[in-house]
């Protein structure tokens, strides 16, 4: 099993405008399917009930990273912590990176999240396999938040 999945995707918008569905936490709480509650903020916790039907009693927890404008926006998170009777804060997190590159159509979204390797092994299959289905999903929905069909 690989220790990190990959995602790209080109978006027919400004990076400018992929930056701020990114990093304006409203923004990627609509797009995300996730009810944040406060900004970003590098350095400081962001959290927020999840939208997205069948995971509602589950909140979204991470911590931001960095905000490199209209470059590079990360954080950490406990990857399909979806059991709230569970702690995961034992578990050591993986690091999400966006990065953003201009194109001569829009922008280049990549998607990086690593640290697969230090998951539990007995969560380590199930929380890849869903988090690459996950963001296979979560790239389609910036692409339609981002630019739009007319």
């Amino acid at each position: 099993m690989n220790d990190r999945i990959e995602k790209q995707i080109e978006l027919k918008a400004p990076v400018s405008r992929v930056w701020r569905a990114l990093t304006d936490s409203r923004e990627f709480g609509e797009w995300f399917r996730v009810n944040i509650e406060v900004p970003f903020v590098p350095g400081q916790p962001a959290q927020g009930q999840i939208l997205h039907p069948g995971y509602e009693h589950v909140t979204w927890r991470a911590v931001i990273q960095a905000m490199e404008p209209e470059r590079l926006f990360s954080f950490t998170w406990h990857p399909y912590s979806v059991d709230p009777a569970m702690d995961y804060s034992p578990e050591t997190p993986t690091l999400v990176e966006f990065r953003l590159k201009p194109t001569a159509t829009g922008t280049l979204l990549m998607v990086t999240e690593l640290g697969f390797d230090r998951i539990p092994a007995h969560r380590r299959l199930e929380a890849f396999r869903r988090n690459d289905g996950g963001w296979t999903q979560q790239m389609k929905n910036i692409e339609a938040y981002v630019a739009p069909a007319v």
